[in-house]
């Protein structure tokens, strides 16, 4: 199909999510495809941060932990995810990393198992989560097996072993969604708790937990949620799991933590998924990223997501496709998330071009150049702008020099 500058600015005229451009810090010429890696800054966590840091830290100092509430910053700001994934209040905190908040989701979920003895999980997930799992298993002996099956067999190697199953809902590399709801209920079936990464659902498709059943999940804060680099990532456990025991049991997740009592009680609800003092920072530039997201319909930015993927991957077909380029996320675009991907035999040095170019995507090992799609600040512009771009690259071979063949330490 060929799609005209007219109907580019048709797009844009027409989007209900446009005035959101403007909360973001944006860069002249900047085509920002990787928020899926990193989000973009929202202006609004600027006069935040001041607050924080000025006033809270600077003239607070400890008072700051009750009068400026950040003693409840986990949980506060949890439960305003929790409106985000499908959860009720007092079943999100937020702290730590995603890898820290999958060991205490496994070993809470296996406190629950006592009777089984495999963690299953697939070959092509996130490697993070399976580091994870081949970490948790090698602690333990071997007594919990670690065990990997091919994307298209988890739900086939589900048995009376499995204690608990760990999957992404959406692919990191194919943006390939998994029908959350279904997948739990067939976990439920055979016995096994299930374990979700919603890193990159949150705040970009919409996710229902409650509805699906779900037993854990957890999420990072710095991609579609714009909490910033590092930024403190979020569990949430079902209210029904609550009685359940994560290995970490640090002083916050504790009953009575200025008690100082010498024997570690778990506290009786959410709590007691937390563990070290909370980054008080990191979660107050969350909150921001978080309070935007909440600002704007899901639907509409699931809608918009759609619009966008559809936009770049004709654009890419039309413009671009006699340069190699294979996608290989799903045609059907309910069935993927807010990203596409294509190979190529050149994939590193092509988005090396782009990158010199101001167009920024990522690399994904070993050809995949993959492009998240942030419906709060991209614009339909944008998309035409960036595969524009990425035809004058191909048509000169700006990406053959020396200097895009040399692998750098983030890709």
């Amino acid at each position: 199909m060929s799609i005209s500058s007219k109907d580019i600015v048709s797009l844009d005229a027409n989007d209900p999510l446009r005035h959101f451009r403007d909360e973001f810090h944006i860069r002249e010429n900047l085509v920002y495809l990787d928020g899926n890696s990193l989000g973009m800054l929202p202006k609004r966590v600027l006069p935040r941060m001041k607050e924080a840091l000025t006033e809270e830290w600077g003239e607070g100092l400890i008072t700051s932990w009750l009068n400026a509430d950040w003693v409840n910053s986990p949980s506060r700001v949890g439960d305003k995810i929790a409106k985000l994934i499908g959860a009720d209040a007092g079943e999100v905190i937020v702290g730590e990393s995603t890898s820290i908040n999958l060991f205490k989701a496994l070993t809470a979920a296996l406190s629950l198992q006592p009777n089984r003895t495999v963690i299953l999980t697939e070959t092509t997930n996130f490697p993070t989560d399976n580091y994870i799992m081949q970490g948790l298993s090698m602690f333990l002996d071997g007594k919990i097996e670690y065990k990997e099956v091919s994307p298209d067999s988890v739900c086939e190697a589900l048995d009376e072993s499995v204690a608990v199953l760990l999957l992404t809902q959406v692919h990191y590399k194919t943006a390939k969604i998994r029908n959350l709801k279904e997948v739990t209920e067939k976990a439920h079936a055979a016995g096994a708790l299930v374990v979700w990464d919603l890193s990159h659902s949150t705040g970009a498709i919409e996710v229902d937990l409650n509805d699906a059943g779900a037993d854990f999940a957890v999420g990072c804060g710095y991609k579609f949620l714009n909490g910033g680099p590092g930024a403190p990532a979020y569990l949430f456990a079902s209210k029904r799991h609550h009685s359940a025991q994560p290995v970490l049991s640090g002083w916050f997740g504790h009953a009575k933590p200025f008690d100082f009592t010498g024997n570690y009680e778990a506290a009786p609800n959410i709590n007691r998924f937390q563990c070290g003092t909370p980054p008080v920072l990191g979660i107050s530039a969350l909150e921001c990223g978080v309070d935007l997201m909440l600002e704007a319909n899901i639907a509409e930015v699931r809608a918009k997501s759609i619009a966008l993927s559809e936009l770049f991957v004709n654009l890419v077909e039309e413009l671009c496709g006699d340069f190699g380029f294979e996608f290989i996320c799903p045609r059907d675009e309910r069935e993927r998330g807010s990203q596409v991907a294509f190979a190529h035999p050149h994939a590193y040095e092509i988005m090396q071009a782009l990158k010199a170019r101001d167009v920024i995507g990522d690399f994904r090992a070993p050809n995949i150049m993959r492009f998240g799609l942030t419906p709060l600040y991209l614009s339909y512009s944008d998309i035409a702008e960036a595969v524009q771009r990425l035809r004058t690259i191909c048509i000169e071979r700006e990406w053959n020099r020396p200097e895009y063949r040399t692998r750098a330490a983030v890709t």
